[in-house]
């Protein structure tokens, strides 16, 4: 029996023998991290175990890179993985960690679930009030906020949590908010922004979820995105780099000249709506830029350029002058969260 496939994705790996960067799709089973050059390769270029393995988070070891963890095995070799940014980061590093205490427990890899262990009741369906709390009109309101000279975009308080299930009736006192809202937080309808809460749900406090102004939490399909405040920085930007991050991740991208295919990072932003792409492997500044407002994007089921085995979860963007842009996303859900989000700044956009 196969081991279970617990996350995958594009990370940028570190060589071992030349020390360069390169953009890896890399596999967390339940023993261990498997990477491929390409997603559709049939065998991995390299595989870590992961018993006995410990994980450094955050590693700073190479100054201006971000976003690193280094993965060290029993045989004191270490491994290199950088992400496209803070929250995938905090997502792989939490399953890797989970996976090397299961292994050191004789246990098997299971997301956690809150119902039995809180006592949830099983009239309550968290799914339809998880969509009730995302309602636009009716909903909590999603706000830009700021902590620490950090701004969190899309995101709302752990009390603003509380007092919405209060007033809309959906528990009767604060107590009971905080265990629904728990339980909210385990079964991945809510995430944790910012040390206070992430510091909670990991178990450093009584409660994994916290009724207080300075926890910050956000729905995971939100285009939530934390960065630096740079207001303090006398630096006047390019006005296509002064909208909202609200989408970001990597894909693959055909190029027009060569049409060869090559993993970019995208950085989606709105008012004014632009695409950026990136190096993976670094460069602070974009490789080009796709200006959304008033393009066209649709999903693409095949090309003439994309071999049979390669051709999947294919999309592409029209702009408003007629250049074409061919991208592919890892999987049919990434493909059509990347779609909905650039059809919504290209309408909201500059």
């Amino acid at each position: 029996m196969e081991p279970k496939r617990i996350r995958e994705g594009y990370l940028v790996k570190r060589g071992s023998m030349f020390n360069t960067w390169k953009p890896m799709w890399v596999v967390l089973l339940e023993d261990g991290i498997e990477f491929y050059k390409k997603k559709s390769d049939n065998s991995p270029k390299g595989m870590i175990p992961l018993k006995g393995s410990t994980l450094t988070s955050p590693c700073q070891d190479f100054g201006k890179r971000m976003f690193v963890f280094k993965i060290t095995t029993t045989k004191q070799q270490d491994h290199f993985f950088q992400a496209a940014f803070l929250e995938e980061r905090d997502a792989w590093v939490r399953d890797i960690k989970k996976a090397i205490k299961c292994i050191e427990g004789g246990q098997k890899f299971a997301r956690k679930s809150t119902r039995r262990s809180i006592r949830l009741p099983e009239t309550v369906d968290l799914g339809a009030l998880y969509l009730s709390m995302k309602d636009t009109e009716k909903g909590i309101k999603e706000l830009n906020l700021e902590k620490d000279k950090k701004i969190f975009n899309h995101c709302f308080t752990g009390n603003c949590v509380i007092d919405w299930l209060v007033s809309n009736n959906s528990v009767r006192n604060r107590q009971e908010g905080l265990m629904i809202a728990s339980s909210l937080l385990g079964e991945g309808y809510l995430q944790p922004a910012g040390e206070l809460s992430k510091n909670a749900a990991d178990g450093i406090s009584e409660n994994p979820f916290l009724d207080n102004p300075d926890a910050f939490y956000y729905f995971p399909d939100s285009g939530f995105f934390c960065e630096e405040n740079s207001s303090d920085d006398d630096v006047i930007l390019k006005e296509e780099f002064r909208g909202v991050i609200i989408k970001q991740g990597c894909l693959l991208k055909q190029g027009h000249r060569r049409k060869n295919w090559k993993v970019r990072k995208f950085i989606l932003r709105e008012d004014p709506a632009y695409l950026h792409y990136y190096d993976p492997a670094g460069g602070e500044d974009p490789l080009g830029a796709i200006h959304l407002r008033g393009c066209v994007v649709t999903s693409v089921e095949s090309s003439s350029d994309v071999r049979k085995s390669e051709e999947e979860n294919l999309f592409e963007i029209i702009t408003a002058d007629e250049v074409h842009y061919f991208l592919q996303a890892a999987t049919p859900k990434e493909r059509t969260e990347w779609i909905k989000a650039i059809q919504v700044a290209s309408r909201t956009g500059k």
